[in-house]
């Protein structure tokens, strides 16, 4: 185990932070998931950080000229190279503390982008920075569509998903690919901390967020996002539908620590991918056979990620 997390408690309800690094009155959808776990990370995080923002939808809200709902020293840059300009932060942050231009103190790096911009066209720059290990914290907020540019699908769409560049019709029922599992690929390289969350669960995520942080090197969160406008969804069921994606193990909690995996919710008793589906309008046009062929496919995930828990 790590040895840094020996030092941090975690966080209850009893020790939550007060801060709020990320201020209201942004202009996030209502029911926003991914505005809520961008907030829950940046209140575990505090707010000694240098944040690192790519264009997405929490950049397009957060900061429309002259106003920004970002209270700590925030960078906005390219959709594909969040990863790469963190790296550079964190680099120049070292060279000016040898110089003793800049305090020496630790200062936490996090570079935050969306599924379109880690999966797809940040996945280059992202993969270089894992490699190469430099400190910083990557999290992904994930909701699996390019929402900002008008609900596109990425390589984190879901199966079957409905999408403007996917769309169902008499030779097409949707996205034909299966979801990049990018987590996967971070734990590929070799980094000390790998984790998933939603913000449902946000003791777990803000925890998981905190240990990224901790750890000496890069370290890789992937946020479940639920996003109203994109999937169809009214804005209050944004929570139970975070719920619903880890009950019935479309979205499994596990960490990876330094290779090894830890499963943090355990699902036993699975309910079926129909109760999650049927909720959604992206998936409203899918026939049984297409539902049966996920649910054989999720179980089958799972099932993997069990052994992977076990070796």
């Amino acid at each position: 185990m790590i040895a840094e997390f020996a030092k941090f408690k975690g966080f209850s309800p009893k020790n939550l932070p007060k801060e709020e690094p990320f201020a209201p009155g942004h202009r996030a959808c209502q029911g926003c998931g991914e505005v809520l776990a961008l907030r829950l990370a940046l209140k575990a995080l505090g707010m000694n950080i240098i944040a690192v923002s790519a264009t997405g939808c929490m950049e397009i809200i957060s900061s429309p000229f002259p106003q920004t709902a970002w209270r700590v020293p925030w960078i906005h840059i390219a959709f594909e190279n969040a990863a790469a300009v963190a790296s550079g932060v964190e680099a120049a942050v070292k060279a000016l503390q040898r110089k003793g231009r800049y305090p020496k103190k630790h200062v936490d790096i996090v570079a935050f982008a969306g599924d379109g911009g880690t999966a797809d066209i940040g996945l280059q720059a992202l993969s270089g920075a894992l490699e190469r290990g430099h400190d910083f914290v990557y999290i992904c907020l994930d909701n699996e569509a390019y929402m900002n540019t008008g609900v596109q699908r990425s390589s984190c769409t879901p199966y079957g998903a409905m999408t403007t560049t996917s769309p169902p019709g008499k030779k097409s029922f949707g996205q034909v690919t299966w979801k990049k599992n990018v987590p996967a690929i971070a734990v590929a390289h070799g980094i000390p901390y790998v984790a998933t969350a939603t913000p449902a669960h946000f003791l777990d995520l803000m925890n998981k967020v905190k240990k990224a942080a901790l750890v000496k090197g890069p370290a890789y969160v992937h946020i479940y996002s639920p996003c109203p406008t994109g999937w169809g969804t009214p804005g209050a069921s944004s929570i139970e539908l975070a719920k619903l994606a880890v009950d019935t193990r479309i979205f499994p909690l596990y960490e990876v620590i330094e290779g090894k995996y830890y499963i943090s919710r355990k699902v036993t008793k699975p309910k079926p991918v129909m109760e999650y589906l049927k909720r959604q309008r992206r998936f409203r046009h899918l026939g049984d056979d297409v539902i049966a062929q996920i649910q054989r496919r999720v179980d089958a995930e799972y099932e993997r990620l069990l052994r992977l828990a076990e070796a």
